[in-house]
């Protein structure tokens, strides 16, 4: 790589100690013009929509997570003062909370158990993980974010004995969706079988008069924090859904906020060569032909950005993996996003990466400050962090001794003010790509089809264990019982929904065995 490469698409905003390197990218001169055209049209677009456009035309809904980071831009004065209330409330209640003047059941909260999932727990396990300083944390973070009993099993046992100190905090938009009103309901009877008051030790994220926001009016939640029907669950972490996990943890949510607006400001920029949110988006769509033809890897050199690729794959993959653009035609877009950490990547599937199937693209994070603390020599000269950038380096260098192509970011440091730039750095790109590839990156369409399908599946399923249990000691196969509900055709989802029933005994079902599946028998055992 030529010295004046690098310095053509090296792109330094040293006001907020951020660079950007795409040097590494193989931009063409030839491409830079053709895409001048579509990213002035995405610029428009953009700033149609930060003055509240109707930018989710599928839901008719307005697209507004800039706004939470800088009220003043909301399109009414009444969202904006909603926005600056509630980051004062979530500030005054996280206060009573390390306080004490809001105690749990055994004395002053010490735990926080975050129940959500998808934007509602991939934001703040980054974010927690991020800006942890367990010396110094308020509250020790736990998380439930699946439907898993086990899982679920796993958090109770390390709160054992602790509930009463543990503060619970509840993010459900609707307040219907599965995952966290199973983790709702399940958290509930932990408290309830260590002798404690659920309502007494919890609070609500959740829309204005949902099931949730009912449920914890009636109960006598401690507190109650809105989410907003403008902000997508994906980008809501620099709303309540982020902001008072972190603010109880202890993190300085104002610099969260005000990173995030720094990079906003830059993003904001219509000139592509200064605009890294709008080069980043170019790298994607130049490096996967606008089609999603490679996937990219997430290579952050530091521990505390672990999940950074977890949660930008709900970022990146929900917002652009869509069937449809916005004229109605199949199109199949997306970008995959899978990643680790250096340099334990490095001894995981760098080796892939450098000598096999050239399906990518790289992202590395750079971090400049190694540490806070005094630095330990491991060789004359040398320190770990000198080890940690030389990896990072000479992987890179690796990957383009090969032509595999990569983007650098670097960052000074990994504060709340610089995580927060990261987050606003890649909702910004996406949007872009958006815009680049014409879809709705607002909405989630595959994603409600898959709840649809699993409700059906569980009406199946209590159908299956009423006609067992109506013939009790009856024998039935897989296909009789299929033949009988008249669902022939899932016969296999039915096999499947009877080894489940049988492996768990509280549903009394036994399985007998047979040479062949076809011949398993399955009976209602009455205790």
């Amino acid at each position: 790589m030529s010295w004046d490469q690098f310095q053509k698409f090296y792109v330094p905003f040293e006001q907020i100690g951020f660079a950007a390197d795409f040097s590494r990218v193989g931009f063409t001169d030839a491409f830079f013009q053709k895409m001048r055209a579509p990213m002035a049209a995405a610029f428009t677009a953009m700033d149609a929509l930060e003055k509240g456009a109707i930018a989710n035309p599928d839901e008719q809904r307005m697209v507004g997570h800039y706004w939470l980071r800088n009220p003043s831009l909301a399109p009414t004065p009444a969202i904006a003062a909603e926005i600056e209330t509630t980051i004062k409330s979530i500030e005054d209640f996280s206060g009573k909370i390390h306080r004490g003047d809001i105690k749990g059941a055994n004395g002053i909260f010490q735990n926080l158990l975050c129940i959500g999932i998808g934007g509602s727990a991939l934001g703040p396990q980054f974010v927690a993980h991020a800006l942890a300083q367990p010396a110094k944390d308020k509250l020790k973070v736990f998380f439930i974010d699946n439907t898993d009993p086990d899982g679920m099993e796993l958090v109770y046992d390390q709160l054992a004995g602790q509930l009463g100190r543990t503060l619970v905090v509840v993010t459900s938009k609707s307040g219907g969706t599965p995952e966290p009103r199973n983790g709702m309901i399940e958290t509930e009877a932990a408290y309830t079988r260590a002798g404690l008051k659920f309502a007494a030790h919890a609070v609500a994220v959740t829309g204005e008069g949902s099931h949730l926001d009912q449920t914890a009016q009636k109960n006598g939640f401690l507190a109650r924090f809105p989410m907003w029907d403008w902000v997508g669950g994906r980008t809501s972490e620099l709303g309540p859904v982020g902001l008072l996990p972190g603010a109880l943890q202890g993190a300085d949510i104002r610099a969260l906020l005000a990173g995030a607006k720094e990079m906003d400001a830059l993003t904001r920029v219509p000139s592509l060569e200064k605009n890294p949110a709008a080069m980043l988006a170019l790298a994607w769509y130049f490096l996967t032909d606008g089609r999603g033809s490679k996937d990219m890897v997430i290579l952050p050199y530091k521990d505390r950005l672990l999940l950074l690729s977890r949660y930008l794959q709900q970022l990146v993959m929900e917002s652009l993996g869509k069937e449809l653009d916005l004229q109605g035609r199949v199109v199949n877009q997306g970008i995959s996003v899978y990643g680790n950490k250096g340099s334990t990547d490095q001894h995981a599937y760098v080796q892939q990466l450098r000598d096999g199937v050239p399906n990518f693209f790289a992202v590395f994070i750079e971090v400049l400050q190694d540490r806070t603390g005094p630095a330990v020599e491991v060789e004359p000269g040398t320190t770990s962090g000198d080890y940690l950038q030389g990896l990072l380096l000479g992987t890179r260098e690796a990957l383009s001794e090969k032509g595999r192509p990569s983007i650098t970011l670097t960052l000074g440091d990994t504060s709340a003010r610089s995580v927060g730039q990261v987050i606003a750095l890649f909702e910004r790109a996406v949007g872009f790509y958006g815009n680049l590839v014409g879809i709705n990156a607002y909405h989630q369409p595959g994603v409600e089809a898959g709840k649809k399908a699993a409700a059906n599946l569980l009406a199946i399923k209590r159908r299956l264990h009423e006609t067992l249990a109506a013939t009790p000691g009856q024998n039935f196969t897989a296909g009789q019982l299929a033949k009988n509900l008249g669902l022939e055709p899932q016969v296999e989802v039915i096999f499947k929904l009877l080894e489940h029933l049988a492996a768990n005994p509280a549903k009394d079902i036994r399985k007998t065995s047979a040479p062949s599946i076809s011949g398993y028998s399955y009976s209602y055992i009455r205790r």
